[in-house]
């Protein structure tokens, strides 16, 4: 069970980060073994707004990936799409890859791939190419994906061209490393919307509402946000001092990319429903257990591991396993080993926990400038496992 005397020290902490202004607004769900606690502080935008509420929605960024995981995982369930199997057939951009010699290598400065890229290098991010952690004109490669307008920076999905031109592209570059040998970040999320399109023939907005949206109820999950729902939408801020990514008027507008790495917007009631199917503990059954565990499970190397592109510890007692990051080893009291889930960029956070049966989630809309999780995200899952009373 939850203790309602822990729980109050939640409230009071979350309250704390917006008395100080570090956030507008807050909306955190904790649930465990059937007692679920919800608690709502603060408004939609610094300056005013609508109050949080359990239906406000947000820019959920890259909380799209295990939602993009789970969409994938469904069509290998069906034969449609197989782990192992080269993704060429469907996606002849990404094929007969050529690979640089080095991360700073000029872009002519290649060797041919080993072999394929697959389905499974895709879902664990390890097919060779992503965002890198540096400013673009640390290397050659990461200053021409920056040009070519493919997402490697802050989201903006209406900024991204239409899915066939964003993967030509993309293709026009070499990969980074060898298909298999490091994990990047992003990318592969982004790759794997598109192929989920084509091995459906289907746009991938269409399949995630028909096929994983309706069933589970997410009437405010996708890639736009409805004119009558557009006043439950909160602001995204970026940089510091904090200004507003963009406007709430743009999301009424459908992108030209359905981004799988980070083009969702959701609630946390949405999100819940997203999570109680991974658990399954809900009434629909999308994906079967086995599909799951596998899903759940750490599908990463040490060598895999080494990121001198990324934070140098993120996978400190942890890995990647389809489409999230999954716990290996407790290193702190909220490291339930099997825990799976994900954070977003503009400063929200899901985690499922088979374990304990536990599904946490905190949406804010403050976005934080490293890939390090900032001390809101830390303080709420510390206080979530501290609230355990049995």
């Amino acid at each position: 069970m939850l203790s309602t005397m822990r729980l109050r020290r939640m409230r009071d902490v979350l309250t704390g980060y917006v008395d100080r202004g570090e956030v507008p607004g807050v909306v955190a769900l904790v649930s465990r073994r059937g007692q679920t606690h919800v608690e709502t502080l603060g408004t939609t935008g610094y300056g005013g707004g609508r109050a949080m509420a359990a239906d406000t929605i947000f820019r959920v960024s890259s909380m799209s990936k295990p939602v993009t995981a789970a969409a994938t995982m469904m069509l290998v369930e069906e034969c449609r799409l197989r782990l192992d199997d080269p993704i060429d057939p469907l996606l002849p951009e990404l094929a007969d890859r050529q690979v640089l010699r080095s991360m700073g290598a000029a872009l002519h400065d290649t060797v041919p791939a080993f072999r394929p890229i697959t389905v499974r290098d895709l879902l664990t991010f390890t097919w060779g190419f992503g965002q890198v952690y540096a400013p673009p004109a640390t290397y050659p490669v990461l200053k021409a994906a920056w040009d070519l307008g493919i997402g490697m920076q802050e989201p903006r999905p209406r900024e991204m061209p239409e899915p066939d031109e964003w993967l030509k592209r993309l293709g026009t570059l070499p990969l980074m490393a060898q298909p298999g040998e490091r994990w990047f970040y992003n990318t592969g999320s982004d790759v794997l919307g598109v192929l989920v399109a084509r091995a459906t023939g289907r746009s991938f907005d269409e399949f995630l509402r028909e096929r994983v949206f309706g069933p589970l109820g997410m009437a405010d999950t996708g890639f736009s946000v409805p004119p009558e729902s557009l006043d439950r939408l909160a602001l995204g801020y970026w940089d510091e001092p904090p200004v507003a990514l963009d406007t709430q008027e743009e999301w009424t507008t459908v992108p030209p990319f359905f981004s799988g790495a980070g083009g969702l917007v959701s609630t946390v009631e949405d999100f819940f429903a997203f999570g109680r199917m991974m658990l399954r503990a809900g009434d629909e059954r999308l994906l079967s257990r086995p599909t799951l565990a596998t899903m759940f499970d750490d599908h990463l190397t040490p060598a895999q591991k080494v990121m001198p592109h990324w934070v140098v510890d993120e996978f400190e007692g942890s890995g990647w396993g389809f489409g999230g990051k999954v716990t290996n080893r407790r290193h702190d009291i909220a490291d339930t080993p099997g825990k799976y889930g994900w954070d977003g960029g503009l400063g929200t956070s899901w985690r499922v926990d088979p374990a304990e049966d536990m599904i946490t989630i905190l949406m804010t809309q403050r976005a934080w400038l490293s890939p390090s999780p900032p001390s809101i995200l830390r303080d709420f899952w510390t206080l979530a496992y501290q609230a355990i009373d049995d």
